[in-house]
């Protein structure tokens, strides 16, 4: 986390453009209602939250990068962990993370937790450059029946249902 809390003030510069850009390709295969409550899953400060039109909420472990998200956004968001999701089962009907599974502590508890606190619609994305991929990727296919995968620029993006 340290990492997250060093760049935080840069951040969104940093990442901006190629986050949003993966949200509008995502967009492109996900429907989303108004009526529909996203959790975003890693969400940092809250780039690919923010673009949805429902009932938004975002976890990130990093209080730095949820603070500056605050600061712009009227997004329910929490400080915890993937390997932990405070919310109920079953209560979000679309849960996202995108470029954040390579980062996770424990790749399989947070998984199953995403999995575990959404209905049946996953979009779960990770850097196509992480030594992880491979094993990430069996993860994916272990916990979630995949309907579509994508390979863009930096990510492999996974539409799944459970």
């Amino acid at each position: 986390m340290d990492f997250y809390n060093k760049i935080a003030k840069g951040y969104e510069e940093l990442h901006k453009e190629e986050q949003l850009r993966k949200i509008r390709l995502i967009k492109k295969y996900l429907n989303v209602r108004l009526s529909d409550k996203l959790l975003d899953v890693g969400c940092g400060m809250g780039l690919t939250t923010i673009p949805w039109k429902c009932k938004r909420y975002g976890i990130d472990p990093s209080e730095i990068l949820l603070e500056r998200t605050r600061q712009k956004n009227k997004i329910v968001y929490k400080k915890a962990y993937a390997e932990k999701i405070p919310y109920k089962s079953n209560f979000f009907d679309v849960v996202i993370s995108v470029t954040a599974i390579q980062n996770f502590k424990d790749m399989e508890k947070g998984l199953r937790e995403i999995k575990r606190v959404g209905k049946n619609s996953f979009v779960l994305t990770f850097l196509k450059k992480s030594s992880k991929k491979d094993f990430i990727e069996k993860l994916i296919k272990k916990h979630f029946k995949v309907e579509k995968k994508i390979e863009e620029d930096k990510d492999i993006i996974f539409f799944a249902k459970k």
